[in-house]
């Protein structure tokens, strides 16, 4: 069985309280080695690291960030600048972004906030996990003019093949996730499908985005293979060999993610 990473699930939140260790198992089976969870805001970064530092099935990554969709307070960058110095197995900075569908802040505060973040990142030499929705332009824009030699991934990707190729021109990858199993998403399948496979991570985004035939159900990592099943068929790409490259392209993007052997 081909070895995948997840590199993006909220494993930290409460819709996985009951039987995380159960998710993780599940995950195992399914071939997930590593996980990537990245935080949302201040009040759960221990949990975060917690959870990266416990032993589990799968090897878990943490992310420190200040996420577009949530309220923060002053002081948070600070209290993010401060926790990065001390902190020295995180994997990346996030997640961060701007939004401006559910953002809580107006775009001009969204955009100081996400450069603030970006400048850590590359002061710290972290990826950063970026959070994107309307505002692609706007991200583009930041991104040339703050340039991150570790790059980054833009995570739920569900844009077009230009916007897709801008990213990847940066330095950037594109987190597949559950939003290419919906036919009607015509333009990221095919997006997706035409980008260079060097150029993709999958992801479930657990326990949100769930995938066609799920709605309504809570995510969890092991359907990152289900993702690649319709990833590989939008490319017409065998299964294992893309898995290979999507596994190494997640290692070079987070070289401080831990990974478990597969199972045997």
């Amino acid at each position: 069985m081909s070895v995948l990473i997840d590199s993006h699930c909220h494993l930290d939140l409460p819709a996985f309280e009951g039987d995380r260790n159960a998710v993780l198992s599940r995950a195992r089976q399914a071939g997930v080695t590593a996980v990537v969870v990245p935080a949302i805001g201040r009040d759960n970064w221990d949990a975060v690291i917690a959870l990266s530092k416990a032993t589990a099935p799968v090897a878990i990554g943490a992310a420190l960030g200040l996420h577009p969709c949530f309220a923060h307070q002053e002081g948070d960058l600070d209290a993010l600048a401060a926790r990065l110095q001390c902190e020295a197995n995180l994997v990346a900075l996030g997640e961060c972004g701007l939004d401006a569908v559910a953002g809580v802040a107006t775009m001009p505060t969204q955009l100081a906030m996400c450069e603030a973040q970006l400048q850590l990142a590359r002061q710290h030499h972290l990826p950063v996990i970026l959070h994107v929705r309307k505002a692609h332009n706007e991200m583009l824009t930041l991104l040339s003019r703050i340039p991150l030699p570790e790059g980054g991934v833009v995570h739920g990707f569900s844009g077009s093949l230009q916007q897709a190729e801008q990213y990847w021109r940066r330095g950037f990858r594109l987190g597949v996730g559950g939003v290419i199993t919906y036919e009607r998403a015509n333009k990221t399948r095919q997006a997706v499908a035409r980008m260079p496979a060097e150029a993709l991570l999958l992801e479930t985004d657990s326990p949100d985005m769930p995938l066609s035939g799920h709605q309504g159900q809570r995510n969890e990592p092991a359907r990152v293979r289900q993702v690649l099943e319709t990833l590989a068929a939008l490319r017409q790409q065998p299964e294992s060999e893309l898995a290979t490259q999507l596994t190494l392209n997640a290692q070079g993007l987070f070289p401080r993610l831990p990974i478990h052997p597969p199972l045997t």
